[in-house]
C-alpha cells in the first residue's frame, strides 16, 4: 500500500514538471471552446444542433467570439422492417453535419464532417410517430454535438 502511494505521488510530480496541462485546464483549450459562437442552418434539426453545441462548448455570452463555427446538417431516412400491410416497423436515420470553424481575427479555418445513425420506432398513431421522430433527431444532434466538440478540441490543441 505504502508503495503504490510513494509511487502515485511520484508519478504526480513527474506529470506537473513535464509542463502537462488537461485539455480542460483555463490555459489550454478549454477557455477557447467557451468563445465559439456557433451558426447553424434555420430549420429544427439545425436549431436543435446549436442548442447542443452551446451547451457541450458552454458557450460565454459575455464575451467576444474568437471563433465562428458553421455547420451544415443533411438528413437521410430509411425504413427499416416491414409489417404485414407493408408499413414500416423501424426508422433509419442518418444526420451528416459538415462544419468549418473560422478564426474571428481571421486566418485559415479548420473543417470537418461527422456522421450519426440512430433508429426509432414507427408508430401507428400520427402524434406518436412525429414524437417519435423529434426524439431520433435530438439524440442525433446530440451525438453530433459531442463529436463536432471532440474535433474541435483536438484542433485547437494543435497550433
Amino acid at each position: 500500500m505504502r508503495i503504490a502511494a510513494t509511487f502515485a505521488v511520484l508519478s504526480a510530480l513527474a506529470v506537473s514538471a513535464c509542463g502537462f496541462t488537461p485539455m480542460y485546464a483555463e490555459p489550454a483549450v478549454g477557455s477557447s471552446l467557451r468563445r465559439i459562437a456557433v451558426t447553424t442552418q434555420d430549420d429544427r434539426l439545425g436549431y436543435r444542433l446549436r442548442e447542443q453545441l452551446e451547451d457541450a462548448l458552454a458557450w460565454d455570452r459575455s464575451s467576444t467570439p474568437l471563433y465562428r463555427l458553421t455547420t451544415q446538417v443533411e438528413q437521410n431516412r430509411r425504413s427499416l422492417g416491414r409489417r404485414i400491410d407493408d408499413t414500416a416497423t423501424r426508422y433509419e436515420l442518418t444526420v451528416k453535419a459538415t462544419w468549418t470553424l473560422t478564426p474571428a481575427a481571421g486566418g485559415t479555418p479548420v473543417s470537418g464532417t461527422e456522421t450519426v445513425t440512430t433508429t426509432y420506432a414507427a408508430a401507428d398513431q400520427p402524434y406518436a410517430a412525429i414524437a417519435a421522430q423529434q426524439d431520433g433527431e435530438e439524440r442525433a444532434a446530440s451525438e453530433l454535438a459531442r463529436l463536432i466538440r471532440l474535433d474541435l478540441m483536438q484542433a485547437l490543441s494543435n497550433p
